[in-house]
């Protein structure tokens, strides 16, 4: 494979979008290699989910779009970052046992972390902010069941 492999899509802060973003996430990482019926898969597809709810629903109309980008480095490293361009940084929201919402963060910390990998907010150059993940890279041998 590559040395570095990257792709990147910007999508309408709108809430189809976010099944475009795994969609779209789910398709690149089988074009390299990674099975989409994978536990890696589906735990990706669920991390990609919540970061492109997040960038829909709390930049609070002020992020007309969002971007995705995914990047392979030399077979062990993946990375997806998902951009908006509100300047809001995300916390944890209080959440009671009868809501739906506020777990979003506290659900990508965790998965990232089963992984191995590390989770990482940071600000763009131009006022918003990036939410990344970087997992080890594993290409799965057999497909879940």
């Amino acid at each position: 494979m590559a040395d570095h492999l990257e792709a990147s899509v910007t999508l309408p802060s709108d809430p189809a979008s976010v099944s475009a973003a795994r969609s779209y996430v789910v398709g690149t990482l089988a074009e390299w290699g990674l099975p989409s019926d994978t536990d890696v898969a589906d735990t990706v597809r669920l991390i990609v989910s919540e970061l492109a709810t997040n960038a829909v629903q709390h930049t609070l109309g002020q992020s007309p779009t969002f971007t995705v980008d995914i990047a392979l480095d030399r077979d062990e490293h993946l990375r997806i970052g998902v951009t908006d361009s509100h300047p809001r940084f995300p916390k944890r929201l209080p959440a009671a046992v009868q809501q739906d919402n506020g777990r979003g963060m506290v659900i990508i910390r965790c998965l990232t972390a089963e992984c191995g990998g590390k989770l990482r907010v940071r600000p763009t150059r131009e006022g918003g902010k990036t939410v990344s993940i970087e997992l080890p890279w594993t290409s799965p041998v057999e497909p879940v069941p």
